[in-house]
């Protein structure tokens, strides 16, 4: 039984270095291709664009959101804002209201019925070639929108553009190992862009053609996860989703371990189910990387924590039971004294396995703070991440997998 037991584990190290392995040589092989851009940038051609911002209870920071709009180096004229109230039961619509004085701006009224239901009231009103969404707690970066345009200028065969979205909020060490955690996700964005295998196009300032949604239709509810579902059902289609590195977004995060829980079993239960509704296009060489590299690895991913958190259980109450025999047998004793001794350092090839999964993780990290903020730099919220993802992230994960096997909707905050 020990015996699969190491073999398991094995397996599923081996599976994490060769995934960060892989992004590691896929960086190396498209290092030249990663642009971080300063100053204003210019298009040949500006088309038109709208971006639709969903509210629901937003009044402490849509207002911030929309003035970020306002500001972007692109010309007004081009632009239009939908500013959508999704029955608020807040001060919302009162202050988008106060936006309605300018030319390119819509404010709209809606009962509530989830923000896919508001991204797609923008669509059946929107005229314009480019349609895309900013969450109302998030703001855009001035040179964003005019850097994913130049995406779609470049590449005809572009559907879909993803920002780097990091943190905005770091304010405590929570939202430090979350900051750390979206540089990361820059980093990894990045390199799915070059494999062509992109899961998830971000509520914060993705802009698609419009002909995504005039060919495969609106917004589904996508088990609350809408960003996810559109992924998925571009990538069935065959349709390219690019990862702008260097138009940068800046999210609001939350500030607990109880607000980041919920968050989080809604992000992983709209995986667990999105990815059920289209198993079918796992490993089938017709949907590219994303099905035989992406989803797969997400899925082990999903499973390695889940047994890694198990064996840590278990080992843990094999370690608490054998001081329970010592202390029944010998009674309490305290052995103050610790000499440290190189005999007893681990050289098993687990361990180094362990040293160069964690180097490439730190290394994701440091690159993807180049990429969002222009520096090399360790932060302190890296050496957070491991720590409070490492305790925190079995329990969202377990409470995901519950509520799909029960079929229970998690709530959106």
């Amino acid at each position: 039984m020990a015996l699969i037991g190491t073999t398991i584990l094995y397996i599923f190290i081996f599976l994490s270095v060769y995934v960060q392995v892989f992004f590691f040589v896929t960086f190396l092989e498209n290092r030249k291709k990663i642009i971080i851009r300063k100053g204003e940038t210019k298009l040949a051609h500006y088309p038109k664009v709208t971006i639709t911002v969903p509210c629901w209870n937003e009044e402490k920071t849509v207002y911030k959101t929309v003035r970020s709009l306002l500001d972007l180096n692109y010309p007004k004229d081009k632009l239009t804002i939908f500013l959508i109230d999704d029955g608020s039961t807040d001060n919302t619509f009162k202050v988008i209201s106060r936006f309605s004085k300018y030319s390119n701006i819509k404010v709209f009224h809606k009962e509530n019925g989830g923000k896919f239901t508001a991204l797609n009231f923008g669509l059946e009103n929107s005229e314009t070639e480019f349609f895309g969404c900013l969450d109302a707690d998030s703001f855009a970066d001035r040179e964003s929108l005019v850097r994913i345009m130049s995406y779609f200028e470049k590449d005809k065969e572009v559907m879909a553009v993803a920002p780097s979205v990091t943190v905005y909020n770091d304010n405590n060490f929570i939202q430090n190992a979350q900051r750390a955690e979206y540089y990361m996700g820059v980093y990894f964005k990045k390199m799915l862009d070059f494999l062509g295998a992109i899961d998830v196009t971000p509520g914060p300032l993705t802009i698609f053609r419009k002909k995504v949604f005039n060919d495969l239709g609106g917004y589904r509810h996508g088990h609350n996860t809408e960003d996810m579902e559109i992924a998925y059902r571009m990538q069935r289609n065959n349709y390219k989703i690019a990862h702008c590195n260097d138009a940068y977004v800046y999210t609001n995060t939350p500030g607990s371990i109880r607000k980041l829980y919920r968050q989080r079993v809604r992000w992983i239960f709209g995986f667990f189910n999105n990815t059920i509704d289209y198993n079918d296009v796992i490993f089938k060489k017709d949907y590219g990387n994303f099905s035989v590299f992406t989803l797969p690895t997400r899925i082990a991913s999903v499973v390695a924590i889940g047994y890694l958190s198990l064996r840590i259980l278990y080992n843990f109450g094999n370690f608490i039971y054998s001081k329970y025999i010592v202390y029944k047998i010998v009674g309490f004793s305290i052995h103050p004294k610790i000499v440290f001794d190189p005999f007893f350092i681990n050289t098993q090839s687990l361990f180094f396995l362990f040293i160069i999964t964690y180097f490439l993780v730190f290394f994701s990290m440091l690159f993807g703070r180049r990429m969002a903020e222009g520096k090399w730099a360790l932060s302190a919220g890296m050496f957070y991440y491991f720590p409070v993802f490492s305790i925190v992230s079995p329990f969202w994960l377990a409470k995901a997998a519950y509520n799909t096997v029960l079929k229970r909707k998690p709530s959106w905050r």
